[in-house]
């Protein structure tokens, strides 16, 4: 069991409030995990660092600076991952990426697929209760796999979805923070095949086991 759990997470853009925000998402739909962490004493820190380019230079400078803690790397993968192809394969030859990562970094490194947006689709009563009046069920993709679907459909589905609600089409940095919050993380993990990973591995480093 560690002392100390460290998250560094893409997104949040390039204003301090804006990623404090998504920080704070984060930190609810964790929060099973954060409560027993805190309750054996063990350190919890989330960071959204705003570019996937700052959330790995953050990632990397913590696995330097504080190797005592299980410092982990959570990314959008944005796009489709080979079956059994590890996180940190995935981002050492996607063509945009090329980072210098090998199979030592297989514990750290987890990716949101395709998007995070992908998890909003695995609870869809979540993102009506968020939105209300207005929100168009139908228009969102009807699979179980939600990383199955691509990015843009993600996108382009939810802005449809949400159109004519009052707060008006899915806006990244608006809107996330507090629908990560609303998430049911039962029904995410088990639409989400990474993201289940990523919870098993968090549950594994407290010593604890969330369903």
């Amino acid at each position: 069991m560690v002392r100390e759990i460290r998250i560094y997470v893409e997104g949040g853009g390039d204003r301090a409030t804006d990623r404090a925000d998504l920080r704070k998402g984060f930190g609810k739909f964790l929060d099973g995990i954060k409560q027993q962490a805190r309750a054996k004493r063990i350190g919890w820190n989330i960071k959204a660092c705003g570019s996937r380019g700052m959330a790995f230079k953050s990632f990397k400078s913590a696995i330097q600076q504080k190797p005592e803690a299980f410092n982990v790397l959570l990314i959008d993968s944005e796009g489709p991952v080979e079956p059994n192809t590890p996180s940190w394969k995935h981002l050492r030859e996607r063509e945009e990426d090329k980072w210098e990562l090998s199979a030592q970094y297989e514990p750290n490194c987890y990716l949101m697929v395709q998007t995070m947006e992908a998890w909003f689709l695995a609870d869809k009563m979540a993102l009506a209760a968020f939105y209300g009046n207005g929100f168009n069920q139908n228009a969102l993709p009807d699979r179980s796999d939600v990383e199955q679907i691509a990015k843009q459909d993600i996108y382009d589905s939810l802005k449809r979805a949400t159109r004519d609600t009052g707060a008006k089409e899915y806006h990244k940095t608006r809107h996330a923070p507090k629908i990560l919050g609303l998430l049911n993380v039962a029904k995410v993990r088990k639409a989400a095949l990474h993201c289940k990973q990523l919870f098993q591995v968090l549950e594994k480093q407290v010593g604890i086991s969330i369903e």
